[in-house]
C-alpha cells in the first residue's frame, strides 16, 4: 500500500483561516532605540508594474513607515539583490548616505555585516518589508528569528509575484518552528517609535 504524497492530495487541503493583524487590535508601539527598518530588495529592476505590480503597491505605505523611522531616529538599512547597485533601488525608498546597504540572495545575514550592524546599533526588535515575501522576507526573518531578534512584519510592506507567496509567507512566520514564537504580523501605518518603551 502506498502512501499519497502531498501532491495527490493538493485539491483537497482547505486554506487556514485569516491570521490576527497586530494593527486591528493596537498600535504597536516599538522602541526607536532598539529596533532597526530593514527595507529589501526594493529595486527598479525586480519591482515593477509589468513584472510585479503588487510590489508597486507596496511603495507608497513603505515610504511613509521609512519616513516616521527617520524622523524618529531609528536604524534603517536596505539590501540588495546579488548584480544589483544602490541606484537600482526605487527613489521613494531608496537609501541615505549614511544607511547601510548589504548585499546577498535571500537572506540578508548570509555573507554580509548585516548581524554586526544591528549589534552596533543594539537592536532588539527588526522590521522587515520589501520583495520577495517568500525570498528575502521569510529568510531573512527566519535567520533574525534565529538570532534572537523579535521580527515585524507588515503584510502591507511585503510583496511577490503571486499573492499565494504572500499567504504562505505570513503562515509560515506566524506558525513556522523558527519563528512563531517571535514575529508579529502588522501594518505599515500602525507602527510607532516611541522612546523607551
Amino acid at each position: 500500500m502506498s502512501i499519497r504524497s502531498i501532491l495527490e492530495e493538493w485539491p483537497q487541503v482547505s486554506l487556514p483561516p485569516v491570521p490576527t493583524v497586530a494593527a486591528e487590535t493596537a498600535l504597536l508601539q516599538l522602541d526607536v532605540e532598539t529596533t532597526a527598518l530593514l527595507l529589501l530588495d526594493l529595486q527598479v529592476t525586480n519591482c515593477t508594474l509589468e513584472g510585479r505590480p503588487r510590489c508597486v503597491d507596496t511603495l507608497p505605505a513603505i515610504a511613509r513607515l521609512l519616513r516616521r523611522a527617520r524622523q524618529a531616529g531609528a536604524f534603517v538599512a536596505h539590501s540588495l539583490t546579488r548584480n544589483a547597485t544602490r541606484g537600482d533601488l526605487h527613489r521613494e525608498v531608496a537609501s541615505l548616505e549614511d544607511e547601510p546597504t548589504v548585499q546577498s540572495s535571500v537572506d540578508k545575514f548570509y555573507g554580509t555585516d548585516l548581524e554586526s550592524l544591528l549589534a552596533a546599533h543594539k537592536v532588539r526588535t527588526v522590521i522587515l518589508v520589501g520583495t520577495s515575501a517568500h525570498g528575502a522576507v521569510l529568510h531573512t526573518s527566519v535567520g533574525a528569528a534565529m538570532r534572537g531578534y523579535k521580527v515585524v512584519v507588515p503584510v502591507d510592506g511585503l510583496s511577490a509575484d503571486d499573492p499565494f507567496a504572500e499567504l504562505s509567507t505570513c503562515w509560515h512566520l506566524l506558525n513556522g518552528p523558527g519563528t512563531r514564537r517571535s514575529t508579529r504580523l502588522t501594518r505599515c501605518d500602525s507602527i510607532a517609535f516611541v522612546a523607551h518603551c
